[in-house]
Order: structure tokens, then C-alpha cells, then sequence
């Protein structure tokens, strides 16, 4: 038995003494004495038996619940620990934190697949990572929401927020992500000078018009429909500016912010349609 505790001594081996016990019970044991008894108490059939029959009502079955409750509680994971830290409540980060686009396996396609943008940037054309870049952040605004991929879809809908509100969390998480991967990869690409910023503003316009198109279409199918427009208008606008197409040069640019605000004020106008899972589906 521990040093602390003046324990009896049977055929069986060492017990917790009477008076221990109904300090145990009362709450009254400090350690360390407290955690010999404790490390007793878990290998100790009799002396249990003992606590239950001087403890109060109800004090023991409390006891396991709470303990049962600590074990079932989920782990908070790396990313859920640094948003409280952050300042997040806990509720909305652990939803954050269930984004599949936040994972370490997207993080690391994005991360390979901006490496390669870059690489054949630099053996093909500039414009190659300036189309590509924007597209990212719609495959993860696609994949972070809705039925068919969100593990955590079910608890989304009754958590206790909007269901806009959440999307734009997760959405604002995907976007601040890739922004930076993307901002790091266009170091890679020195030849377009400042206009290898150029995919910023095509990543946040094309981000908020496949939210503005979700309600209608489903996130999958709005996220499709943006990459296929964006894909056409590339194509359509070829052979101006240094980045290759129209939309990067500056007068480009400005049309895309423009579509971003609009995308924006039908997105605050259709919020409710949020609410309503069938059109998320």
C-alpha cells in the first residue's frame, strides 16, 4: 500500500482503512493520500463495495457518468486547439475544424498541386499558374459543405448557428489557405513580375459566385458550372496582357471585383435559402 494512507491488512492483502473511506466518501481526502486511494479503489473489488455502502445517494453512479463522459468527449484535434487559443468558441471550432478541406491530405494536394502549377508555369507559359490558382479555392468551397463529402453534414444542420454563417467559416478558412500556398507559390514564378498576383481577385470572385449559385444548383454541381465559366472565359480572352488573357490585366481585374460584389449582394439576398438542407443537397 502507498505511504500516506495507515491501511488494514486481511487474507487478502492491503484495504483502505474505515476512516478513509468515509473521508474518501465526504470528499474530504487530499492528495497525495487521494491518489493512493484512488489507484486502490480501481483494482480493489472489496474496498469499492465499502465506498458504495457509506457513500451518498447517487454519489458513485455521478462519478461514472462524469466519467464516462470524459472518455466519450472527442479529442480536439491540432487545428480545433489553435482556434480556441485563437479565441474561436469551442463549438465553432470543432465545426472548423471537421472541414475535409482543412485536412492534412487536401492541404497537401493543394500543396502538390500549386508546385506543379509553378513548375509548368515556368516550362510552358506564366498564364498556366495564374488560370490554375483560382481554381482551388472553388474545388475546396465544393468539398467542404454538403452531404456527399462533410463527414460532420448532420451536426452542421442542428448546430446552433446559421447555416449560411457556418459555410462562410468554412469557406473563409479554404480561401485564407490557399491564399497563402498560392501567394507562396507565385514566388516561384518571378518572370510576370506583380502580375503574377493576378489570380487573387479571380479566387475570390469565382469563391463567391459558386456560394451565390449553391442554393440552386448544390455545391458540387455550382462549383462545376464556375470552373467550366471560368475555364471559357479564359479561353475566350487569350493573348492580352503579359498574363496571357484579358482578365488579368487591370481593366480585367476591376470586372472581376465588380463580379465578386454583385456575387456577393445576390449571395445576402438568397441567405435563407441556406436554411433549407434540400437546396444544399
Amino acid at each position: 500500500m502507498s505511504v500516506g494512507l495507515e491501511a488494514g491488512m486481511d487474507a487478502t492483502g492491503w484495504h483502505l482503512s474505515d476512516e478513509q473511506i468515509r473521508r474518501y466518501a465526504a470528499l474530504g481526502l487530499a492528495p497525495p493520500a487521494l491518489w493512493s486511494a484512488d489507484a486502490h479503489l480501481a483494482a480493489c473489488a472489496p474496498c469499492r463495495d465499502r465506498l458504495s455502502a457509506v457513500a451518498p445517494a447517487g454519489l458513485v453512479g455521478d462519478g461514472w457518468a462524469r466519467l464516462d463522459a470524459e472518455l466519450d468527449a472527442p479529442v480536439p484535434g491540432p487545428v480545433e486547439r489553435l482556434l480556441v487559443r485563437a479565441g474561436v468558441p469551442d463549438h465553432t471550432a470543432r465545426l472548423l475544424a471537421a472541414t475535409p478541406t482543412l485536412r492534412r491530405s487536401w492541404l497537401a494536394a493543394v500543396t502538390s498541386t500549386l508546385a506543379l502549377t509553378a513548375l509548368l508555369a515556368h516550362l510552358a507559359h506564366p498564364a498556366v499558374f495564374l488560370v490554375v490558382a483560382p481554381l482551388l479555392p472553388v474545388a475546396g468551397v465544393t468539398l467542404s459543405f454538403g452531404p456527399r463529402f462533410d463527414p460532420t453534414y448532420e451536426i452542421s444542420l442542428v448546430a446552433p448557428m446559421h447555416t449560411l454563417r457556418l459555410v462562410l467559416l468554412r469557406c473563409t478558412a479554404v480561401l485564407s489557405t490557399t491564399t497563402v500556398l498560392s501567394g507562396l507559390a507565385s514566388l516561384a514564378v518571378p518572370d510576370l513580375g506583380l502580375a503574377v498576383l493576378g489570380w487573387f481577385l479571380p479566387s475570390l470572385a469565382l469563391t463567391v459566385t459558386s456560394l451565390a449559385l449553391t442554393p440552386r444548383f448544390g455545391p458540387v454541381a455550382a462549383g462545376v458550372l464556375v470552373a467550366a465559366g471560368w475555364l471559357a472565359l479564359v479561353g475566350a480572352t487569350l493573348g492580352a496582357g503579359r498574363g496571357g488573357s484579358a482578365v488579368f490585366v487591370p481593366a480585367g481585374q476591376l470586372a472581376l471585383a465588380l463580379a465578386a460584389a454583385v456575387a456577393a449582394a445576390v449571395l445576402a439576398r438568397h441567405r435563407w435559402a441556406f436554411e433549407t438542407p434540400r437546396r444544399i443537397r
